[in-house]
C-alpha cells in the first residue's frame, strides 16, 4: 500500500484484501488497524461497514475483470470465451485464488439487497454480458441462455478450485468448449471441416 495513499484509499485497499482473504465479517478494528486509520475516520469516510464492503468490491472489480476478460482483438469469439477459462486456470495455478470475490461476498452476505450483494451481482452480470456479446458475434442461436450457462461453468469451476484446493486442470475450458461445440460454435479449423 502506498504511503501517499489517502485514508480512503488505504481503507478500500485494506478492506479489499481482508474481505477476500478473511471474509466480510472481519471486524472494523482489524480493518482500521490494517489501513492505519481510526474508526472515527472510517465512519467519516463511509456511512457504514456495509458501504465499505460495497465500495471495496466495486474498487477491485475493474482490475479483476481485466484479469479475466481479454481486451479488444480480432480473434474468433470462441477463442476469446475460452481464454476467460484459461485465465481462471492460471489464477488458480498461482496458488492465491480464494474463489470469485463476487460469489464469495454474495454467499457470505446472504442478503440479495445488501449493497455488497448488489455490487457483486453487477460485476457477475458483466461477465455474462461479455459472453453474450461474443456469442452474438459467433451467431449463437440462443446467446442469452448460453451466456448464463458459461457463467455457471465459470462459477462452478471457481468453487471447485477452492473446495478441492487444487488446480482445475483445464476442466472449465473443456466444459465451456463442450457447450460451445453443442451450440455449433466450433474452433475455426474444425468449423471448416464441418462445412
Amino acid at each position: 500500500m502506498s504511503t501517499s495513499a489517502t485514508p480512503r484509499e488505504r481503507l478500500l485497499e485494506a478492506a479489499g484484501d481482508l474481505f477476500y482473504s478473511d471474509g466480510v465479517n472481519i471486524g472494523v478494528d482489524a480493518l482500521c488497524k490494517a489501513a492505519g486509520v481510526s474508526k472515527k475516520s472510517m465512519y467519516q469516510l463511509f456511512r457504514s461497514k456495509d458501504e465499505l464492503i460495497a465500495e471495496s468490491l466495486a474498487n477491485r472489480g475493474p482490475a479483476y475483470q481485466a484479469t479475466l476478460q481479454p481486451g479488444p482483438d480480432d480473434r474468433p469469439p470462441r477463442e476469446r470465451i475460452l481464454e476467460v477459462f484459461e485465465r481462471l486456470d492460471d489464477l488458480v495455478a498461482d496458488g492465491n485464488f480464494l474463489g470469485c470475490p463476487y460469489v464469495a461476498t454474495a454467499v457470505e452476505l446472504k442478503d440479495p439487497e445488501h449493497p455488497g450483494s448488489v455490487v457483486a451481482r453487477h460485476f457477475k452480470q458483466q461477465l455474462t454480458d461479455f459472453f453474450h456479446r461474443e456469442l452474438v458475434k459467433a451467431g449463437a442461436d440462443d446467446p442469452g441462455t448460453l451466456a448464463i450457462q458459461l457463467t455457471i461453468v465459470f462459477d462452478g469451476a471457481s468453487v471447485r478450485a477452492v473446495v478441492r484446493a487444487q488446480s482445475l486442470g483445464g476442466i472449465g475450458v473443456l466444459t465451456a468448449g463442450a457447450l460451445l461445440d453443442a451450440a455449433g460454435i466450433h474452433a475455426p479449423e474444425l468449423a471448416g471441416q464441418l462445412n
